[in-house]
């Protein structure tokens, strides 16, 4: 706004045509209008909030905060005031007193206008005939505006955005976690990329957009020299984290061609050449080893310099240095509410090569012999080698605030002066050990950012848009290599697809036994296209949260095993996926009967989501569309596989619960598909009379006694009839005693497979 304009910070609440009020408390910044959504609470009404003299519960008051004009006394002093969002007001509104406190300029309408409630009574003295100027605001943390208000009488409701605004902007709410989803595309080409001037002195961060134009934000601005290019691009020192390049015994040097350049090639490999030489990164080279040296061509159309190091890769020592578990880690962010992107810049390049190694790493041009003095991309070891500096630097943070994967780094906070806080250390630390940041690809202070192919938000975990596009207009393969490209892309996102395995199955099978040539069936062309929609119809997977109890969906088929992991939220709790699994039989799998599939699909449950259901805090839900489940735990009688599967299960506090499979549509999508009633068998009971073999009970861990070899004997039990077989065995003298469970005779632990 002007020099005389205010400027104001939000908090709000909703009112609907209806009456319906719900409450949205926000984080506070400093700066302009801003309007934060941050979580849902009901409230009770009392009276239609549209009507002349609404009344409500004092939960529905949140919050107004303004800053005073430069010129008043009390500039920069945060006052708050009640704020409201209501869909059902033709205009936005703002209080008299509010303009006459804040010395806003106004102007008279012409013609006045008539405002009356949803019942036709005049509101206060039934016209608006003053307009102010254009107050410039902030509504959230980085969405900036203009924009003239009506006054009017309204000290419930110091400022109304009306439904002009909601249409013009056009937001994206979620209902169910009341947190504003995203911005119309035209907030996101004019209001999120023209910030407002900030005429009040107060701190704002400002809105940090991918492209040329980013600036560092007020609060890092002490940082500056961790987003310099200049210094980025000179030689690093020598660290303990330096490259080694360890190479086999008995190996023979690579020997890398010459590759044939294009004139722009040719003048970028120049330019390319140059440069590093000047910084340092490279020297001539009388190396006895060499690579090849080509371009690839980047998004942009740009030209990226490549090294083909295949050859030294081949007889390079492994340094197995792991690489985080992205899912895994991204499973921590419950609760998280403002995310900041940093990435490195010329990463590798801040990585010395061990001193005498540099040799190894010489490649040959059309111009000469070099070889490098950093890291340089392409080395086998090298992702391993940055992943261990990142680790080192980190290393107290990871998994608090941060999460670092290569050059990558994603900080993340439940609250806006935390987020501040983690950023500034990361920064500081960055800058400490000589590491650099691109700005022109951070993303600062956001509450939805993609991150390694993901897009996290509040809600929780979903695709990068722009994949699901691409694999969307996908073409139908021609190759086997076509074919492998496309599951490799697709298998990144199984975890989002329900019914992946089985969906995938007939391509999958194209690549059974390496053939050369594709044979395209129609099976296979409706698997490929029913994959690709299962791309377009994904859920948002939400963030685990470990004090709520977890429910467990299990189901299998004949070809395949689906399980679900989810949580219920909201009052009543309705059930929200965290996490899809499944996979296809195996050959020994597929022979087992039903009521061992079903309890193979929660042994793997179990094993793939250990790490969130080993230890809860609740007791899980276990549901199966299989009725003999429910009295696995208080089964007397367990085959040998069953038995080792019990104890596996008594890692788990968990109940198992009956859901028929009409009711269980997640995890039957995930274990088969569509087929025909007259396909499905009857269901079989989960213990045949068959190859049972002793009482095991739940607790047979704890029934096992250790005993000196004196004390134990030979053991020779099996009589006619038993399931094993009719013949006596001797066994010889066991490792553990007899085992007894209460009221039983002894156990032959050793026919149990144990």
């Amino acid at each position: 706004g002007s020099n005389t304009g205010a400027h104001f910070l939000l908090f709000a609440r909703y009112c609907f045509l209806m009456g319906r009020i719900e409450r949205y408390p926000c984080d506070i910044s400093a700066g302009f209008l801003c309007m934060t959504w941050t979580g849902l609470y009901g409230v009770r009404e009392t009276q239609n909030p549209c009507s002349s003299s609404p009344s409500w519960t004092p939960e529905a008051v949140l919050q107004l905060r303004v800053h005073r004009p430069p010129k008043s006394p009390l500039s920069g002093e945060g006052l708050r005031y009640p704020a409201l969002i209501d869909s059902g007001a033709a205009v936005n509104l703002i209080d008299r007193a509010l303009v006459e406190e804040l010395g806003i300029s106004t102007s008279p309408c012409v013609p006045s206008l008539r405002i009356t409630a949803i019942d036709s009574q005049p509101i206060g003295e039934g016209y608006l005939r003053h307009q102010t100027e254009l107050l410039g605001f902030q509504v959230g943390l980085f969405h900036h505006e203009r924009l003239t208000f009506y006054v009017t009488s309204s000290p419930a409701n110091p400022v109304i955005l009306g439904f002009p605004w909601l249409r013009r902007h056009d937001p994206q709410i979620s209902w169910l976690t009341g947190e504003l989803t995203r911005w119309s595309p035209a907030c996101l080409k004019n209001c999120l990329m023209n910030p407002v001037s900030r005429s009040s002195g107060t701190c704002s961060v400002e809105e940090v957009n991918t492209g040329a134009h980013v600036r560092l934000p007020q609060p890092y601005a002490d940082f500056e020299r961790v987003f310099s290019e200049e210094r980025a691009s000179r030689l690093p020192e020598h660290q303990v984290w330096d490259c080694a390049i360890n190479l086999l015994p008995n190996t023979s040097l690579p020997k890398g061609w010459i590759y044939p350049l294009s004139l722009p090639e040719s003048k970028a490999m120049e330019d390319y050449i140059e440069g590093a030489l000047a910084a340092g990164h490279i020297r001539p080279s009388t190396s006895p080893a060499a690579a090849g040296f080509f371009f690839v061509e980047k998004k942009d159309g740009g030209l990226r310099p490549c090294i083909d190091y295949r050859g030294l890769n081949a007889i390079t020592v492994r340094y197995p240095y792991p690489l985080p578990l992205v899912p895994a880690a991204l499973e921590q962010l419950r609760g998280v509410r403002v995310f900041t992107k940093l990435d490195l810049r010329s990463a590798y390049n801040l990585v010395h090569i061990r001193e005498g190694d540099e040799w190894k790493t010489a490649f040959h041009t059309t111009h000469g012999h070099y070889e490098y003095c950093v890291m340089p991309f392409g080395l086998i070891n090298a992702p391993g080698v940055f992943q261990a500096l990142i680790n080192g630097v980190f290393r107290d943070l990871l998994g608090r605030g941060i999460i670092a994967y290569i050059d990558d780094i994603l900080v993340y906070s439940t609250s806006m002066e935390d987020h501040i806080r983690q950023v500034r250390e990361v920064l500081a630390r960055l800058q400490r050990h000589h590491l650099f940041v691109k700005l022109e690809k951070c993303e600062f202070h956001r509450t939805t950012v993609t991150f390694l192919g993901y897009v996290i938000s509040p809600r929780g975990v979903e695709m990068d848009t722009n994949k699901v596009r691409a694999v969307s207009e996908w073409p139908a393969p021609a190759t086997i290599k076509e074919l492998q490209r496309f599951l490799g892309f697709a298998n990144f996102y199984r975890r989002f697809i329900r019914s992946y395995s089985s969906v995938a199955a007939p391509l999958t099978s194209l690549l059974r036994g390496k053939p050369k040539k594709l044979n395209w069936t129609d099976q296979a062309r409706a698997a490929f296209q029913r994959l690709k929609d299962c791309f377009t119809m994904a859920p948002i997977l939400c963030h685990p949260d470990p004090d709520r109890p977890f429910v467990v969906e299990v189901d299998a088929s004949s070809s395949g095993l689906g399980v679900v992991l989810s949580q219920r939220h909201g009052d009543p709790g309705k059930v929200h996926p965290c996490a899809f699994y499944s996979r296809k039989l195996t050959t020994a799998e597929v022979n087992y009967d039903v009521g061992n599939r079903e309890l193979l699909a929660i042994k793997a449950a179990l094993e793939e989501w250990r790490h969130w259901l080993e230890g809860a805090c609740h007791p899980f839900q276990v549901l199966t569309d299989h009725g003999n489940l429910e009295y696995l735990r208080g089964a007397k009688r367990l085959n040998p596989r069953q038995a080792r599967w019990a104890l596996f299960f008594t890692r788990f506090q968990f109940t198992v619960s009956y859901l028929p499979g009409s009711k269980n549509g997640k995890a039957d999508a995930l274990s088969r598909q569509s087929k025909g009633a007259g396909d499905l068998r009857q269901p079989e009971l989960i213990l045949p009379a068959t190859a049972l073999l002793a009482p095991v009970r739940w607790d047979l861990l704890g029934e096992i006694r250790w005993a000196p070899t004196s004390t134990l004997r030979p053991v020779a039990v099996l009589a006619s009839g038993d399931a094993v077989g009719a013949r006596g065995t001797q066994l010889g003298t066991p490792r553990y005693p007899p085992i007894r469970s209460a009221g039983q005779p002894p156990v032959l632990v050793a026919l149990l497979g144990l």
